[in-house]
């Protein structure tokens, strides 16, 4: 999907297809969201992370130091509108248990909190909503991006050298 100009109204207008942009998750947001995939799937709530599932194996991987900052990691903040009612939403990825409707933190499991990893402005991305209907969105800005001040996607300074506590950088590789 991709916005693209119209020249006659002056402005983006967005053309919308099936085709999924190209995303990329640093391999640190890699290798924490395989482990909420496979928690999920270990209660049998698979279908609360199938598109996350989906995102995390088509993504590019990256390591932080070499994402862009206007990428779409988790704890990012990030401005985009909702194509189909027109509405400008800003808000920031979290993990389960951290989202809070009131701030503006939406979980990474939630349907569009998935369509929105690994985008940078100007993507155009189509989601399920849980009752079915196809809805697209595109990132119009990321206010805030971990990575980009020295944290990892958990909120945690990055010496960039480590893998997460707890796994693997060449985990994330495979």
């Amino acid at each position: 999907m991709t916005a693209r100009p119209n020249p006659s109204a002056g402005a983006t207008s967005v053309t919308l297809t099936l085709t999924k942009p190209s995303i990329q998750v640093t391999t640190w947001d890699y290798d924490r969201l395989s482990g909420v995939v496979d928690a999920f799937r270990r209660r049998g709530r698979e279908p609360l992370v199938e598109l996350l599932a989906e995102e995390l194996d088509r993504a590019e991987l990256v390591e932080p130091a070499a994402a862009p900052r206007d990428l779409v990691t988790m704890h990012s903040c990030v401005q985009f509108i909702d194509h189909d009612t027109g509405e400008v939403r800003t808000v920031t990825l979290a993990y389960p248990g951290e989202e809070d409707s009131r701030r503006g933190k939406i979980a990474i499991t939630t349907p569009v909190g998935s369509a929105l990893l690994g985008l940078r402005p100007g993507a155009v991305m189509a989601w399920r909503t849980l009752d079915g209907r196809t809805k697209h969105l595109s990132v119009l800005e990321v206010g805030h991006q971990p990575e980009a001040h020295g944290f990892d996607g958990a909120g945690k300074p990055d010496d960039r050298t480590s893998a997460p506590s707890g796994t693997q950088a060449s985990a994330a590789a495979g």
